[in-house]
């Protein structure tokens, strides 16, 4: 078994971690960390696992939790993180960060996020899809929901050289913006309604750029989201527009297939799907399906990309990482289909 440990088990990704290994047959949570409530029961919290297991919240250091786990997942703020991670890693954990403190280069993360990072590590960007290293990692640097969502839906073509511009459109469910009340998720506010938010300068761009350039370092970038009265998902429509060269090619929907099966013949939780994916497909699940469109006579391809921004998007991948990490095959604990409808 694997020994587990949640710093900042009260939100909602902590809560999706929990709800997750309490199924895992390889895992065994033993520390959920909070401060503010330690001592009082994990479940009045998470009240949908009562029944499923027993613990109270804690506000151990970073080296007691160590000697207790084999695996540390970080589910705190940006910037709250790097002041856990150094000491986990230097007592022998493994340690898997749901915050973006490990995800950027340390320059880009302080331009982007306007914190001064206190203790930089080496980390692995944790999109299994794209990092198979993530197999031999100590450090994996979990990703954003919106950059997993917009990367996945175009990395093949991307890979290909193809692209010359992408404008990604993604609409997330409010689960996104977290357990605290704001002004984007607060119910009248949400409901009826969709609303745009940091239209041409959110804070997960440069996770996209960071990965598509690793594919192909040419491509213009845009992305705009939305919040959507749902409480699950991101739907995340890319117009996708090639360049010259590839403009005739685009054309034969075989070719364009067979750039996406080749891609994700190994990626187990990619689904190419025929048509449009919904978020009631993958509800609940680990699963990203990806469908596309061509616009005929000309260089527009509409790829649309489906996820669980809690579950693909946050913990599900996270798990995906520790799995494999500690020598797990990637599904184990997350081979369960979507809650639809």
């Amino acid at each position: 078994m694997i020994d587990i440990g949640i710093v900042g088990g009260s939100g909602y990704t902590g809560g999706e971690l929990l709800r997750l290994l309490s199924a895992h047959p390889s895992a065994n949570v033993v520390c959920v960390t909070s401060r503010k409530l330690a001592g009082k029961p994990v479940v009045s919290v998470h009240q949908h696992l009562r029944g499923m297991l027993d613990l109270r919240f804690e506000a151990p250091s970073p080296a007691e939790i160590s000697q207790r786990c084999d695996v540390v997942f970080t589910a705190v703020p940006h910037g709250t993180a790097m002041d856990w991670v150094p000491e986990l890693l230097d007592n022998g954990a493994k340690v898997i960060d749901l915050s973006a403190d490990y995800r950027l280069p340390v320059d880009v993360f302080e331009k982007t996020y306007g914190i001064k990072h206190r203790a930089p590590r080496e980390a692995v960007f944790g999109l299994p899809e794209l990092h198979p290293e993530v197999a031999g990692a100590s450090l994996v640097g979990n990703p954003g929901c919106y950059p997993t969502g917009a990367t996945l839906a175009v990395a093949p073509l991307a890979k290909a050289g193809m692209i010359d511009r992408v404008v990604f459109d993604s609409k997330s469910g409010i689960s996104g913006a977290g357990a605290e009340p704001t002004e984007t998720s607060h119910y009248p506010n949400v409901a009826e309604n969709i609303r745009c938010y940091r239209v041409t300068n959110h804070r997960h761009v440069p996770e996209i750029k960071q990965e598509l350039s690793r594919l192909q370092n040419d491509i213009r970038i845009s992305f705009t989201p939305h919040v959507i009265p749902a409480v699950r998902g991101i739907l995340t429509t890319a117009h996708v527009f090639v360049k010259d060269s590839f403009t005739d090619k685009i054309q034969d929907r075989e070719f364009v297939s067979k750039l996406y099966t080749d891609f994700y013949s190994k990626a187990r939780f990619v689904r190419l799907v025929d048509g449009v994916p919904m978020l009631g497909n993958v509800r609940c699940s680990n699963f990203c399906d990806i469908g596309f469109e061509i616009e005929k006579k000309s260089d527009r391809i509409v790829v649309i990309s489906a996820i669980d921004n809690l579950v693909k998007g946050a913990s599900g991948q996270a798990i995906q990482n520790m799995n494999l990490m500690m020598g797990l095959d990637e599904t184990t604990g997350l081979w369960f289909p979507g809650g639809a409808p």
